[in-house]
């Protein structure tokens, strides 16, 4: 990416969030986004693939809390798009953008206006390559991969390893990635191997662009490869074991470090974005590393105390002892029967007990239930509700 891309491009309006947006907010656009226009959704569609390499694009830079303020301190510098000068400031600006983006010799703060190394260091980091002379043709990052991944409850729970096929932009293997049909491609005579030229305007006041006849490689085909029409880069599927920790919730986004695209010219390869969805379960549920599970009672039960068995999500079933005279809706614990949590230990296992009212009674439980109310007639349990409601 040029310099000249860097600072007129509004990626805030790329994703269509407001520049004040939150990370939540920029996560969500993305992913809206980067789903709709996935090319693996969007087969033969050079438009929606375009678009989704600028979802993308605009994600590395404001998904990176860095790099998203140092993206910012350049627009606001630059004006979108034009240098703003400093209070008072007129006339004719004789420097090259060199000058600000390689820092004067030595290390010293030399150049307009004694900027020095910074906005060197603003621009390197964002795209991995330094602004100095010689360093112009460095090896450039793969692209980051987003791929979704659906797990059932238990596996969500324990951890799984995962088969996720991808589609990226690789090296062309027709012609190893050099864009000639004979593997001898010559430098682009215009940028003399580069992949960049100056665009200046009056004085030395200039701004750095792609070759727009190597299309930025250095490099051109004598004889263009079929595959790639030239490129050296064409699209490429492959399937890879993912692990995925054990732990993991519904949502969350994994990052794998150097699984995404190849990189270039012995570049480091991007990284890959695993979205995990899980899928419920019939008997359990999950709050943070806790396990969940409602369990009916018998009034008996509740009323009483015993002992009531529980299942466990792929274990050998717990004992809990019910005090007497157990609430319906009270939650008790059994310790260690949760979800893994980061450092291996388990969360517990949450069980809430639900006084179960039969819907048919035998002659004898009637006869049974009817001696307990009369028993109990002098009680009235709404009593103290009534009371509250007068007083209030």
């Amino acid at each position: 990416m040029s310099t000249k891309d860097f600072v007129e491009k509004d990626y805030y309006k790329v994703l269509g969030v407001p520049k004040d947006a939150t990370e939540a907010e920029i996560k969500k656009a993305y992913r809206r986004l980067a789903r709709e226009n996935h090319p693996d959704a969007n087969k033969g569609d050079v438009k929606a693939e375009e678009r989704f390499k600028e979802i993308s694009e605009a994600n590395d830079i404001l998904g990176d809390p860095k790099r998203r303020k140092e993206y910012d301190e350049a627009r606001s510098l630059f004006g979108n798009g034009g240098f703003r000068p400093g209070p008072g400031a007129g006339g004719t600006f004789n420097f090259d953008l060199g000058d600000l983006f390689g820092g004067a010799p030595g290390g010293g703060q030399g150049g307009a206006g004694g900027f020095g190394g910074g906005l060197g260091d603003v621009f390197g980091g964002l795209f991995n390559r330094g602004a100095g002379p010689g360093t112009r043709t460095q090896p450039r990052r793969g692209q980051d991969i987003e791929s979704e991944v659906t797990l059932s409850f238990t596996e969500a729970v324990d951890g799984a390893t995962v088969p996720l096929r991808m589609s990226s932009q690789a090296p062309c293997k027709a012609c190893s990635g050099t864009g000639d049909k004979n593997g001898t491609p010559r430098v682009c005579p215009t940028c003399v191997g580069t992949g960049q030229v100056s665009r200046g305007g009056s004085g030395s006041f200039s701004l750095t662009d792609p070759c727009v006849d190597c299309k930025g490689r250095g490099l051109i085909a004598e004889t263009p490869c079929e595959v790639c029409k030239g490129s050296g880069r064409a699209r490429s599927s492959r399937t890879m074991q993912v692990r995925i920790p054990a732990g993991v919730s519904d949502g969350q986004r994994i990052r794998l470090r150097g699984k995404g695209a190849p990189g270039e010219r012995g570049g480091p390869a991007g990284d890959l974005y695993v979205v995990v969805h899980v899928d419920a379960h019939p008997v359990f549920g999950r709050k943070d590393d806790n396990l969940t599970v409602t369990v009916p009672v018998t009034y008996a039960e509740a009323a009483l105390g015993g002992e009531v068995k529980v299942p466990t999500l792929g274990g050998p079933a717990v004992t809990l002892k019910l005090p007497a005279g157990t609430p319906n809706g009270r939650t008790m614990r059994a310790r260690g029967k949760g979800a893994v949590r980061k450092d291996g230990t388990r969360g517990d296992l949450l069980v809430t007990i639900e006084v179960a009212v039969p819907t048919e009674l035998s002659d004898k439980a009637k006869e049974a239930l009817e001696a307990y109310r009369e028993a109990t007639a002098e009680e009235d349990p709404r009593a103290e509700l009534f009371q509250a409601a007068k007083g209030a």
